[in-house]
């Protein structure tokens, strides 16, 4: 019986990149963006508050672009400040390394299980997808979805009891399956 379970986004994850007025680690997307032009160049900025402090810093989105060289539908959504861009320009790699951050997903996710009507069969085969590249430790994701200690489902493991194709120690921030034998 496949079962599928989804590890979904609760809300923005904190950026860690230090704050230039108090430096603290911690800031959090404003959901606004900054657009600027001179003439037909374009300048972008995502706004993000210290937590701390309540800063402002700029991370830069787009940087001396042509006018003509961008969507029509990404400047509108630039100039509407939708939420759904900010999310996914602060997965954007390209974005992260431009303005030197990481993302912290510390209780900005959730896991979503079919219910506890499968835990009591005998062979559970489960199907994961992660729906923001949300990096979370499979062993955490079985002992949540399965009502185990995590040390229960490392021992699992070991056993061969859990399966699966995907490394299953570490973190993992894509889609995976394993199977649980009881």
């Amino acid at each position: 019986m496949l079962i599928n379970w989804a590890v979904v986004p609760t809300c923005l994850p904190i950026i860690r990149r230090r704050c230039h007025g108090c430096a603290s680690q911690r800031l959090r997307a404003s959901g606004k963006f900054r657009v600027n032009a001179n003439h037909k160049l374009i300048d972008t900025w995502l706004l993000a508050l210290c937590t701390e402090c309540g800063e402002t810093a700029k991370l830069t989105v787009l940087e001396r672009m042509t006018v003509r060289t961008i969507p029509p539908e990404m400047l509108d959504r630039l100039h509407a400040n939708e939420p759904g861009l900010t999310a996914e320009l602060l997965q954007d790699p390209d974005v992260q390394h431009r303005n030197r951050f990481t993302l912290d997903w510390t209780d900005a996710w959730r896991l979503d299980t079919a219910g506890s009507d499968h835990l009591d069969c005998d062979v559970l085969d489960v199907a994961v997808r992660n729906a923001a590249r949300i990096p979370v430790r499979p062993t955490r994701l079985i002992a949540d979805g399965c009502g185990l200690s995590r040390g229960e489902v490392s021992r699992l493991i070991t056993e061969g009891k859990v399966v699966s194709a995907a490394r299953l120690s570490g973190k993992l921030s894509g889609d995976f399956t394993f199977t649980l034998k009881r």
